[in-house]
């Protein structure tokens, strides 16, 4: 059965694909026998050009699926989809994911006792290398005062064992838009995803905009899944460069303080500067172009973006690192979440 009344549905778990044919056929149905009676599993095609749709339906006829007009990119693409979603609860999940049963149960019933939850995240850890954390998430993510993301169990490039450091709850800066449980009533006072970002760090946007205004972004270590990562763009990518700092320094201009503000973002230009000539070794000259054209299609938009300030909380929201964990993990070689200085964090 892989239609649940609409009024009866409390979690719909909504799978994004773009041309995913391939992932979809190998964890659909994982997903399918893991759904409590009170979840619903949507596919939301986001113009998909391969036979996606086709195969949905030969297979999978009773699976309700949303096709999108246009491939408008994560952000876009959830947002068209999730319109027409009635829900108290969105999960927005990877095509590339593996779920255990009782994956969802455990989230949910957090959620359900505190209403000031806006977003949560289970466990991600690696498809391919179970016992570590996959990059994208790992054990909840948290920022530095300069906007540069990491996660416990993930400090850039260094991914750690999972042996059971992080089987906790706690509160958390983003959640993972791999597997993102989000209340629809939140998503939507937010404005959802920022359709600008088109992909990359628009969660983490998303979940700084709900803690300015005074919701709790959640990790919950009870729940895990597997997730293979990397099925959109490649890792090294002059695309995916370009999107990460441009999104990045876009998401630092609409939710930073006027006072830090134009500090941190002179301090950005002089590291991604830097960052650039460390990408150029190890990818080519391709990668300082991606940095070059990422800070000209940001200054470009400042004006746009001036109107998108919304600041509503005084001072610092919680859960930023206040350092620069560039400094932490390449100078003072702390590359593990358990040796950064847990009272930089801003409670």
């Amino acid at each position: 059965m892989y239609f649940c009344a609409m009024e009866e549905v409390k979690v719909a778990v909504v799978i994004l694909n773009w041309n995913g044919r391939e992932f979809l056929s190998r964890f659909i149905p994982g997903v399918l026998s893991s759904l409590p009676a009170y979840a619903q599993l949507i596919i939301a095609d986001n113009n998909s050009t391969d036979d996606s749709v086709a195969f949905l339906r030969t297979h999978y006829p009773g699976l309700r699926i949303i096709q999108n007009t246009e491939n408008g990119g994560f952000a876009k693409g959830y947002n068209d989809a999730l319109k027409q979603v009635e829900a108290t609860y969105y999960v927005l999940l990877n095509s590339d994911i593996e779920v255990p049963p009782r994956w969802i149960e455990p989230i949910v019933e957090m959620m359900e006792k505190d209403e000031n939850i806006a977003a949560a995240q289970p466990k991600i850890l690696s498809y391919y290398h179970r016992d570590t954390f996959e990059y994208a998430g790992a054990a909840g993510g948290f920022i530095d005062t300069y906007g540069y993301p990491f996660c416990r169990g993930r400090i850039f490039e260094t991914l750690e064992k999972d042996e059971g450091q992080y089987d906790d709850i706690c509160e958390i800066f983003w959640a993972t838009g791999a597997a993102m449980f989000v209340r629809s009533k939140v998503y939507w006072e937010l404005d959802g995803l920022d359709e600008s970002f088109f992909a990359h760090q628009e969660e983490i946007d998303f979940c700084w905009r709900a803690k300015n205004v005074g919701y709790k972004i959640m990790y919950n270590g009870n729940s895990h899944v597997y997730h293979i990562g990397g099925g959109t763009l490649p890792k090294r990518s002059s695309r995916k460069t370009f999107l990460n700092i441009r999104n990045n320094l876009t998401m630092l201009y609409k939710n930073l303080p006027e006072g830090p503000l134009h500090r941190i973002l002179f301090l950005r230009l002089l590291l991604d500067g830097l960052a650039a000539v460390k990408f150029a070794i190890g990818s080519g000259f391709s990668e300082i172009i991606a940095v070059l054209r990422a800070h000209i299609a940001f200054y470009k938009r400042i004006p746009q973006l001036r109107k998108m300030r919304k600041i509503r909380k005084a001072g610092k929201v919680s859960k930023i690192y206040d350092r620069l964990i560039v400094l932490d993990y390449y100078v003072l070689a702390k590359k593990y979440f358990n040796k950064l200085d847990k009272n930089r964090f801003t409670s």
